[in-house]
């Protein structure tokens, strides 16, 4: 299954929810069983970002609809990436060289 990196901000409403930030982790991580993806690990962090979550996705569409409904609930900002492992980036390569 394809995997992503998700960089989340809290919002105004997110931070003031500070205490809330393991049940709404618990949240998104159903919602992504719900739509057959997987919370792989979250992280709270220091610096730019507040919030680091690796997820698996089916797609990519499920992927949007995933941080749709994240960032839905109005608690974080997020920007996600498509990252790719070593057995998939091998294949790009050889697809790249032809």
């Amino acid at each position: 299954m394809p995997t992503y990196i998700s960089l989340l901000n809290w919002t105004d409403q997110g931070i003031r929810a500070y205490e809330d930030t393991v049940k709404r982790a618990d949240a998104f991580a159903a919602a992504l069983e719900e739509m057959g993806a997987r919370l792989v690990d979250l992280y709270w962090t220091v610096g730019r970002y507040d919030l680091v979550a690796i997820f698996e996705a089916p797609d990519d569409e499920t992927a949007a609809a995933a941080m749709l409904r994240n960032g839905g609930a109005g608690n974080v900002r997020s920007t996600t990436l498509r990252a790719f492992g070593r057995d998939e980036v091998s294949r790009v390569i050889a697809k790249a060289k032809g």
